[in-house]
């Protein structure tokens, strides 16, 4: 009997490239395509092999808490140093090398559409556009049953 393609996949060396796909963001169509499978056949796989779900999910992680922490990070804003160089030539030698001429510490401003993107999704029921308890009163009608 012949051994499907996922075999390769389940052996440390498959887990671990498949871990790794995921890791630099890859997305399920793209690690497919990488394996050469269709994106229905990973599902299955997925499926199937809790080996594969569990390497996916391993790298998948990674990368999502480096998206939050950049995203937390442009919320708060931070500084950072630039650094200027420019060739120069030794006087004493005659050899030219880069020196560091300039080093300014910038300033990136704290960034509300980072701010509003990560309360509402952090906190829905406080940062929602329609709060829930005012989504039915916004229509301004009042039944009156007087007959």
């Amino acid at each position: 009997m012949a051994k499907g393609k996922f075999q390769k996949w389940l052996e440390p060396d498959g887990l671990l490239l498949l871990e790794g796909w995921a890791r630099d963001g890859l997305t399920d169509e793209q690690i497919a395509s990488n394996c050469g499978i269709s994106t229905a056949a990973l599902y299955n796989w997925k499926n199937d092999h809790v080996e594969i779900l569990e390497a996916l999910k391993r790298g998948k992680e990674v990368i999502d808490i480096q998206v939050e922490n950049a995203l937390l990070k442009r919320a708060l804003g931070y500084h950072y140093d630039e650094v200027t160089r420019e060739k120069v030539k030794d006087p004493v030698t005659g050899i030219s090398c880069l020196s560091i001429t300039k080093k300014i510490t910038k300033e990136v401003q704290p960034d509300t559409t980072a701010q509003i993107f990560w309360l509402k999704n952090r906190k829905p029921d406080k940062w929602r556009d329609k709060p829930a308890d005012t989504a039915l009163s916004d229509t301004g009608v009042q039944i009156i049953d007087d007959l």
